[in-house]
Order: C-alpha cells, then structure tokens, then sequence
C-alpha cells in the first residue's frame, strides 16, 4: 500500500511525461491511497484541462469517475493536529501534508514528483520513478 498525491493521479489518467511511470508504479503496487482531498485536487486538475479544451466535459466526468473507482474505500480522512504539526516543521502546505499525514498513519510511503514535498520528507516522501 502507498500514499499518492493528486499529480500521480493525474498522470496516470491524463497523458503526459510521467505516465509511463504512474502506469508502472500502478502495476508494481496496485493499492493506492489518498486523504480525501485528492478529489478536489484531481477535480482542480481536470478544471484547467476543462478550460484549456483539451478535455470535454463528458471525458473530465469520466476521468473523475475512474480515478474514484481506483481509491474507492482507500481514501482517508487525516488529523488536523498531524498536519499542522508538518506545516510547522516544513514549508510545504497544508494540503501537501495531509498526503504526507496520511502516509505516516499508514506507515507507508507518499510517492510524489513534488520536489519540496521530497527535500522536507525524505524519509516518507519517494519519487515516482523510483516508485
């Protein structure tokens, strides 16, 4: 089981140079997890695709739908006072460190592309290539 944020997500459903490696990790660790916030992340996401028309509607419905069936029962609701505790050890966001709560309660690992998420939590936090 492993932590994903809402990039991982999107790579793995929207085209794009990580792909390749979300479709792989996806094959190596097929149980993935996220704190409930992913699907606004993801949703955000799919917005810019939505106003950019490289998505239709239809699709962006669909894609949303797809990814919720992956995490469907493996999304997670984090502690305010574990979050808060990273924001103040970190200058990551609150947002990025409910993935990296979660990852800690689950005692597993976040993988991510996000470089500050990395260098602050190197010990949770792993590169999606690396899987």
């Amino acid at each position: 089981m492993i932590v994903v944020d809402s990039n991982v997500l999107a790579y793995l459903y929207l085209p794009g140079e990580h792909t390749a490696d979300a479709e792989a990790l996806l094959e190596r660790d097929p149980e993935w997890t996220a704190p409930v916030l992913w699907r606004s992340e993801f949703r955000n996401i799919l917005a810019g695709y939505l106003r950019r028309k490289t998505l239709t509607f239809d699709q962006a419905c669909s894609l949303q739908s797809e990814a919720e069936s992956l995490l469907a029962g493996q999304e997670f609701d984090v502690d305010s006072h574990a979050v808060l505790e990273l924001v103040r050890d970190s200058d990551c966001s609150a947002y990025d460190c409910e993935f990296i709560a979660l990852a800690a309660k689950l005692n597993t690992k976040l993988v991510t592309v996000d470089k500050k998420l990395l260098r602050a939590f190197p010990k949770r936090a792993v590169a999606l290539a690396a899987g």
